[in-house]
């Protein structure tokens, strides 16, 4: 078993990958800020450090105290919008912070580095859909050109000290635990206004699309990995996608809400259809989403 440092381990997604990670009997390190995460999300198992990734010396410190093997790095600023109005917070947490984190990671010898893309802003508007893994990266927000750009140094310090790294691009990942007062994470905020009897915003007129995918099925890909594949870039994509409006009706009939959403102008920045193919991640992982969006829907709505 191993030890595996994980970073924004107290947020949505990383929060059930160190769950997981613990039930199968690994020893976890959360490294968490606490800006976007919650306590009430982390493993009493875990060993916990609430710092900052930017903090470069913090990092260092934890690192060379706790000597993982593996890094999963989730740690992010993930808000497409906020980004545009504001990068640099953007490009500190998820560029300079990366970088931290790899350095730290490469001067205790780690074995493996599992990283959090994103497919869904990576490959800004691409001609062809599902964008596999060949589609030129060509983002439309300082967020997706901030994890571009954390791929990018990932390859370089795999190079430098030696490690493997996997990078999984994600797709709108949904689920128990995911924040309803955020930017991203449309079901959660769906759900959470419909239960109070208001009325969702959406932005555009409801045709645009994402490529969704239950956080199970995330998990699921991110424990296949500790063993299988190295130095791969993967989709982990349903390929289908998904309408914002189809996303209120699946919302509103799991909720049994009878209104109707609102309609605000499409947002600059914003994709405007995009799914990702999960070909590769099938051959190279034996991995595919396997939950279907209104199960998956009817899941998250039960535990909000």
């Amino acid at each position: 078993m191993a030890k595996i440092l994980i970073t924004g381990g107290a947020g949505f997604i990383a929060s059930h990958i160190t769950d997981k990670y613990i039930n199968l009997g690994h020893r976890a390190v959360i490294i968490d800020n606490l800006a976007t995460g919650f306590r009430r999300n982390i493993n009493k198992k875990a060993k916990f450090y609430k710092a900052d990734i930017r903090d470069k010396n913090a990092v260092e410190k934890i690192f060379k105290k706790e000597r993982p093997e593996i890094v999963n790095h989730h740690a992010a600023i993930a808000e497409v919008v906020k980004s545009l109005r504001d990068p640099i917070p953007t490009y500190q947490t998820n560029v300079l912070g990366t970088a931290n984190v790899l350095v730290a990671g490469g001067l205790v010898k780690i074995k493996k580095f599992i990283f959090s893309s994103t497919g869904g802003a990576i490959y800004g508007q691409p001609d062809k859909i599902p964008a596999d893994e060949k589609t030129p990266a060509i983002p439309l927000s300082p967020y997706g050109l901030s994890k571009l750009l954390g791929e990018e140094m990932i390859k370089f310090y795999s190079r430098v000290y030696g490690f493997n790294y996997l990078i999984f691009r994600y797709p709108n990942v949904y689920g128990p635990r995911q924040n309803p007062k955020g930017e991203a994470g449309v079901v959660a905020i769906f759900g959470g206004l419909m239960k109070s009897g208001l009325q969702p915003k959406i932005y555009g007129n409801g045709t645009k699309t994402r490529d969704y995918v239950y956080i199970d099925d995330i998990v699921n890909a991110n424990i296949i990995t500790l063993k299988k594949c190295v130095n791969e870039i993967i989709n982990l994509g349903s390929g289908q996608e998904t309408s914002d409006k189809k996303i209120f009706n699946l919302t509103a009939k799991a909720v049994n809400f009878q209104g109707k959403p609102v309609f605000s102008p499409a947002r600059k920045g914003e994709v405007y259809r995009i799914a990702i193919s999960g070909e590769k991640a099938q051959k190279k992982l034996g991995w595919k989403a396997k939950t279907d969006v209104e199960t998956g829907i009817k899941k998250t709505i039960e535990k909000l």
